[in-house]
């Protein structure tokens, strides 16, 4: 069993050491890898990575479902989901951590939602990222503490009219993982939060030839140590099990209030 789960982004595929894999079945098939747990300094934490071991689940191929629920049927209560960004700001430089705290959803064809067969739940996204897990993501420092992560399908990055539509929102980053990701762990009663790892400037804003994967990889590995670092230390200052969150009573009074 776990209270805390990692979901790591791309270039992020292994966390803790001297930890053990566990299998764990899902209404939705296999998780992008069975999580390993272990403990982190009196913690026990739960690990996927989200496009599997090897990279090989593009991100619209990822089964969020099965993640999120594994780690659920783990007890795990709180989820870090470090991902990698585009930037849509010439300020948020390569390097840059920002803590999302809205999201715009471009995505298609993605399955949304753990509830589809059963009666109607109806889950508030207003606000999407726990508000606990944000503020001791922040008091950390060193990091951006808000902006809007709007989401595209990929794999293919944006065109540089899609990017500078995107910048004219006032949005911050573009990434292609964050959703479905928050809204199911929302609708898992979870509590979610981003670090949106900038990786390079979106065709849009810089005037280069467009971003590159080999670019996307090999900046996300220069900020990795950086990023573990982070994980760890919020860790350490994430509230106990029992503690309680806005994020925990978003299915009272619905269909699914009593399935866990």
């Amino acid at each position: 069993m776990a209270d805390i789960g990692v979901i790591g982004g791309s270039g992020f595929y292994s966390f803790l050491t001297d930890a053990k894999p566990v299998e764990v079945d899902t209404p939705f098939g296999a998780p992008s890898e069975p999580p390993v747990v272990g403990d982190l300094d009196g913690r026990e934490v739960a690990f996927i990575p989200r496009h599997g071991a090897d990279h090989r689940f593009a991100p619209h191929r990822v089964n969020y479902r099965a993640n999120l629920w594994a780690l659920r049927s783990l007890g795990v209560r709180q989820v870090l989901g470090p991902c990698a960004v585009g930037s849509l700001k010439p300020e948020l430089t390569p390097g840059t951590f920002v803590v999302p705290d809205q999201y715009v959803d471009r995505t298609w064809g993605r399955a949304h939602t753990v509830y589809d067969e059963t009666p109607v739940v109806h889950t508030s996204a207003a606000d999407p990222y726990c508000p606990v897990g944000r503020a001791t993501v922040i008091a950390t420092g060193n990091v951006v503490p808000e902006g809007t992560m709007v989401v595209i399908n990929g794999p293919r990055f944006s065109t540089r009219a899609e990017s500078r539509w995107h910048a004219a929102q006032g949005w911050s980053v573009v990434g292609m993982t964050g959703a479905p990701e928050a809204s199911i762990a929302r609708e898992l009663a979870l509590c979610y939060t981003s670090i949106a790892v900038v990786t390079d400037h979106d065709a849009g804003v810089e005037t280069g030839s467009g971003v590159t994967q080999a670019e996307v990889l090999e900046a996300f590995e220069h900020s990795i140590e950086r990023l573990r670092g982070l994980v760890i230390e919020v860790i350490s200052q994430l509230p106990k099990p029992d503690a309680d969150c806005s994020c925990r009573h978003v299915l009272d009074g619905t269909a699914a209030e009593d399935l866990w």
